[in-house]
């Protein structure tokens, strides 16, 4: 059944058989999501492959080709910063779907809300009553030292309590298949266009396979998502009118912005279509202006508000903070949520939930070593060459290390930083991240590569987790990096029902 390598034109599966695409796949190495060691597909691939293995291969490739137009008309894109061939790309999409069946999701789901409350619960005690340092729980130096701690906010009651409203986890699985967390996202999650987009056309693409194989709905996040926002509205506001407000054009996640505002029906907003008046917020219009109670900011906290943060920003809004203070708008995500974006501060999420909680973690983290003490300092420098290092506050692939790939002049120059700065990094062994077949242009058919999940949750009046997320994919033969601005793809993520 298995084609010879170098086979341009391998036969047309029969339904039930493997795909053409597939032939010749090998899954041995890393924990495969698709293949069995032995080589046979899991449980939960078999309904689709059965139903993908019965299209006809040109008529695949022309499925493929139209999925590329459909983005590229859509605008589906990202943008790259110091890229000499161009900023705005494509985003890369795979037609081969991680499949996820519903008793897994159940536990990702759980440990997730568990870990996004604990998060919420954190940020509330150390911006009041610091229970958790008093009680040397976590070292206060951590907090106090955070790049993204707001000692301006302390004590200050954000609305509902609620400090991440929305927050995109990074989840990854090693050689056993064990998920792992390798990340939280808390102060401006992306991605979450990319997951409606691909699903959209994904449905387009193979219209019937969704019902035939049972799979749970995304389409509802923008709904969800509007909902929280609206949760968090000004006491006494009925009918909030919410904005999202981005930095504008040329920011890389621009496409998601002004996506999730025409998905939510509100409007999208730069800096300088707000103006604050006596503690309150406007939005310029063109039939005068109009209060803002909500906004869903999708600029970081230092560029928010130029006389409060950095005053050189021509991104924020005067006067935000006064009016956030004064409790006339709120702020999704609040400020000061970064402090549990920091990966030293990562380290001590599983302890966060011991102490919050009483629970053990549902999903664990990633074994990780702090540069700032002295003994884990000297662990890292003496095996650089076998670990990733990352930079605390960095995100997108950039500011890392990766050891057993990098060159002896890399990971010196990383020795330099680490023994400068410890406080700003932290190392983790390199995790064989699992694979999934992925199609390669380049060779006409599947090869593995390697993808992680970040799922999205919601934290509101109540706490959803979008069955599914996004599937990200290094499509770098052996890469370990799936960021779409170190060349990464992405993967639609099916989440069955619980009879499939």
């Amino acid at each position: 059944m298995t084609a010879p390598a170098h086979s341009p034109s391998p036969p047309e599966a029969r339904p039930g058989e493997l795909p053409s695409v597939l032939h010749g796949y090998a899954p041995a190495g890393f924990f495969d999501e698709m293949f069995q060691p032995d080589g046979t597909l899991r449980p939960h691939y078999q309904k689709f492959v059965a139903r993908f293995g019965s299209i006809p291969r040109p008529e695949l490739d022309a499925k493929r080709q139209a999925v590329d137009a459909l983005f590229l008309r859509q605008g589906i894109t990202f943008n790259v910063y110091g890229d000499t061939q161009g900023t705005e790309r494509i985003f890369p999409f795979d037609l081969l779907p991680r499949v996820i069946p519903a008793a897994e999701w159940e536990k990702l789901e759980a440990g997730l809300v568990q870990r996004i409350t604990a998060l919420n619960l954190f940020l509330h005690d150390i911006y009041h009553e610091q229970r958790i340092l008093k009680d040397g729980v976590i070292p206060p130096y951590f907090v106090l030292s955070a790049r993204h701690f707001r000692r301006e906010f302390v004590n200050f009651q954000v609305p509902g309590d609620i400090y991440i409203h929305v927050c995109g986890t990074d989840l990854i699985r090693g050689a056993d298949g064990g998920y792992l967390v390798l990340e939280d996202n808390a102060r401006c999650p992306s991605g979450a266009s990319y997951l409606l987009e691909n699903r959209r056309a994904m449905r387009r693409t193979f219209p019937g396979f969704f019902e035939g194989t049972g799979v749970r709905p995304v389409d509802n996040y923008p709904a969800e998502l509007l909902a929280v926002l609206q949760h968090v509205a000004p006491a006494g506001v009925a009918e909030p009118t919410v904005a999202l407000l981005t930095p504008g054009p040329y920011n890389s996640a621009y496409f998601e912005h002004t996506y999730l505002a025409r998905q939510m029906g509100i409007e999208i907003v730069e800096g300088r279509d707000l103006v604050v008046r006596d503690q309150r917020v406007f939005m310029r219009t063109t039939k005068g202006e109009r209060p803002v109670h909500v906004i869903y900011r999708r600029i970081d906290d230092d560029f928010l508000d130029p006389t409060v943060f950095r005053a050189d920003s021509a991104l924020g809004v005067p006067g935000l903070i006064r009016a956030y203070r004064a409790g006339n708008v709120s702020l999704a995500n609040s400020v000061g949520t970064g402090v549990a974006d920091d990966k030293a501060m990562y380290y001590f999420v599983p302890r966060m939930i011991k102490y919050y909680l009483d629970q053990e973690p549902l999903i664990p983290n990633v074994p990780t070593y702090l540069a700032s003490e002295d003994q884990d300092r000297a662990y890292i420098l003496e095996h650089l060459d076998e670990l990733v290092v990352k930079a605390a506050n960095e995100a997108g692939g950039y500011g890392m290390l990766m050891g057993p790939q990098a060159t002896a002049a890399e990971r010196e120059s990383f020795r330099a930083r680490i023994i400068a700065e410890p406080r700003n990094y932290i190392a983790q062994p390199m995790v064989a991240l699992s694979r999934h077949p992925t199609f390669i242009e380049e060779t006409g058919r599947c090869e593995g590569r390697h993808v992680d999940l970040r799922p999205y949750i919601l934290y509101g009046q109540k706490t959803t987790v979008v069955p599914g997320g996004l599937t990200r994919v290094a499509l770098r033969r052996g890469s370990l990096v799936v960021n779409s601005s170190q060349g990464g793809g992405s993967k639609d993520t099916w989440v069955l029902y619980a009879d499939e």
